[in-house]
């Protein structure tokens, strides 16, 4: 029975809404590095096998540059967000009401009003900033479904002079012309094989992902907003106790002397 009882306890200490969060955060960076890094490679082999596109032999500044760049930035993101991800359920915990039914009253100190203000400030800056990569991913969607929607047609194009050229998107430089059109070997190989589709789908669930993050991110808004109104309340109230605690105890100081003095009187 008591083992039972303490289970409920430990139960009931869960921070839910931000074990909620956690999750979906998890699941939504691990989808956009997951499928990101992927679709990428993906990118990579469409260009190289397709577009004709070289790796630069110095060290420029080329697609394929950037694409590595982005990919180091995909591994920065999954480490850095499951580290954030564990400090914010930590600080659910030592912020939740539960806690304190757990283990008692608690001090409300200043620096852990500062800790929750911190968190809800670099949440919302985080906000903005998957907001910008879930704008930033439906780049490569829209080209890839113009691509995929040019492939799924190719039966009403025939005839059309329509090419596929990366210089529009500034893949290449403007000097070089690596166009592929409609109709020749090399835009049917391309249809035909499974690195667009992949790729294409890849993205989508990269964009997916960043749209997840996001939604966790609001979502961290609201805990820790709540959480800081449970704290700027149980501080008000601390004061509050303390204030009252004071005075009754001034009040039984003052009732102590008048008894002494009574006594005093009397003898």
């Amino acid at each position: 029975m008591r083992c039972l009882e303490c289970c409920i306890k430990c139960l009931g200490g869960i921070p839910y809404p931000s074990l909620i969060a956690t999750i979906l955060l998890y699941a939504g960076v691990a989808l956009f590095c997951g499928c990101g890094h992927e679709a990428l490679s993906g990118t990579v082999t469409i260009l190289q096998n397709y577009f004709e596109v070289v790796r630069s032999p110095v060290d420029a500044l080329d697609v394929f540059t950037m694409i590595d760049i982005i990919k180091y930035v995909i591994y920065g993101i999954a480490s850095a967000f499951f580290v954030y991800g564990i400090l914010l359920m930590v600080e659910g915990f030592f912020t939740s009401g539960a806690i304190k039914d757990l283990y008692g009253d608690f001090k409300i100190t200043t620096c852990g009003r500062c800790v929750s203000a911190w968190f809800i400030m670099l949440t919302y800056i985080f906000m903005l900033a998957w907001l910008g990569v879930t704008a930033f991913t439906s780049l490569p969607v829209f080209i890839y479904f113009n691509i995929w929607n040019i492939c799924q047609n190719t039966t009403v194009l025939e005839g059309a002079t329509l090419c596929l050229d990366p210089r529009q998107y500034g893949i290449v430089p403007i000097a070089e012309a690596k166009t592929v059109c409609a109709g020749s070997e090399k835009f049917y190989r391309m249809c035909e094989s499974n690195e667009l589709d992949m790729t294409f789908h890849l993205f989508i669930c990269a964009l997916a992902g960043a749209g997840a993050a996001v939604i966790a991110m609001i979502h961290y808004l609201m805990v820790l907003s709540a959480n800081w109104a449970y704290v700027k309340d149980a501080c008000r109230m601390q004061k509050y106790e303390d204030i009252k605690s004071k005075e009754e105890q001034e009040l039984h100081d003052i009732h102590s002397t008048r008894s002494k003095e009574r006594l005093n009187a009397y003898t």
